[in-house]
């Protein structure tokens, strides 16, 4: 169904459903962020019946609707029904991460030769962007549609020193939903100074029931032979080290709530896992299987495609019921699972880690998938 005008947006936006076979992109006003500028939310079906909801107010991800074994479409996203949930204290739901994803060590970092101090937010550390990150930011956004699905453009412009970091970035993210049942996320940003980036989403998935439970019945498979330890503020050390021997390897599937308290000091640190594995990666550059994720319940896979070098396995440990969200749920201790793809944390301090820098006239490029079907 070709999308022309902002009227069929309008007319899409007031039909009483969304019918397999017929692709659409709604949007409405949902509110104003505390700076006074309005928000939209946009709702995107494929040609399947799969629908997406994303809200320009820090490019989140609001909602996903995937169908199970039985072709039940059912929301696999924690998060709220309305704007106000997203703009009280929350951790991170669906957020759009910049500048930096994961943790930098005491908020700075040095950059050709000069050291740059970061607005801390998270203990004695740096984390997602600071106190007012990408997730706290209004995108401009254009809908689209594309050969293999319909999406969203987001647009946003970072402030030179804008929570601490340098230079003045473009920045801009599309989401592509597909007819093969993907959310395509791909990242791309220019800089007029030296500065580090690393952007990623902070979606929280539980594949049976969208939170209601934990998730430690999930069936996860990573393809990874090491990862990053970490101290007790979840720094990392500085090594990779192998998984082989350790509750961390899952090169073979296994369920989260095998190990996922065993009696070990990485355990501990994290409350469970809350750590960046090091992808396998054969081609740098390419779209590569990084996580499956089964859920036996439902019946529904999740695999995790990215160019990136790792992705952080984070099993909601600091969820604790104090915040309540769709249809008033209750989201309990381990209740979702992020998996965050990304450089790895702390890399500007860690010089044996790939480079998060980015130079004018240089393009930050990164792309993941996440694949939904059912077994």
């Amino acid at each position: 169904m070709p999308l022309k005008t902002a009227a069929v947006l309008l007319l899409l936006a007031l039909s009483p459903a969304l019918l397999p076979g017929q692709r659409s992109i709604a949007v409405e006003e949902w509110g104003a962020a505390p700076s006074g500028e309005r928000v939209q939310l946009y709702t995107l079906a494929n040609s399947r019946g799969v629908v997406l909801r994303v809200t320009t107010y820090g490019g989140i991800l609001v909602s996903l609707e995937v169908p199970d074994k039985a072709g039940r479409r059912g929301d696999v996203l924690l998060g709220f029904d309305s704007l106000e949930g997203y703009l009280g204290v929350h951790p991170y739901f669906g957020a759009l991460i910049g500048r930096y994803g994961n943790r930098i060590a005491k908020g700075v970092f040095p950059l050709d030769d000069r050291l740059y101090t970061l607005a801390v937010n998270n203990g004695a550390n740096a984390l997602h962007g600071g106190i007012q990150g990408f997730d706290k930011r209004v995108w401009a956004a254009v809908p689209f549609e594309a050969a293999d699905g319909v999406g969203l453009k987001l647009r946003y412009i970072s402030a030179d020193g804008e929570e601490g970091y340098p230079g003045t970035l473009a920045v801009e993210v599309r989401y592509t939903l597909t007819d093969d049942n993907a959310l395509r996320l791909e990242y791309q940003a220019t800089t007029d100074a030296p500065t580090v980036l690393n952007l990623t989403n902070h979606a929280y998935f539980n594949l049976k029931d969208a939170g209601r439970s934990p998730v430690l019945d999930h069936e996860v498979q990573i393809e990874a032979d090491h990862y990053t330890p970490v101290d007790e503020t979840l720094i990392p050390l500085g090594r990779p080290e192998p998984v082989e021997g350790t509750p961390f390897d899952f090169r073979e599937p296994h369920k989260l709530g095998e190990r996922i308290d065993a009696d070990d000091e990485q355990i501990r640190f994290g409350g469970g896992y809350d750590h960046n594995y090091v992808l396998r990666r054969r081609n740098a550059d390419d779209l590569e299987h990084a996580v499956t994720v089964y859920e036996p319940t439902s019946g529904r896979v999740m695999e995790v495609w990215t160019t990136q070098p790792g992705v952080q396995v984070y099993t909601g440990n600091f969820l604790d019921g104090s915040v309540k969200g769709k249809s008033g749920v209750a989201y309990q201790r381990r209740a979702a699972l992020c998996l965050e793809t990304q450089h790895y944390p702390d890399s500007p301090n860690q010089e044996a880690f790939p480079s998060a820098a980015l130079y004018p006239g240089e393009l930050y490029k990164s792309t993941t998938e996440y694949r939904f079907s059912t077994r």
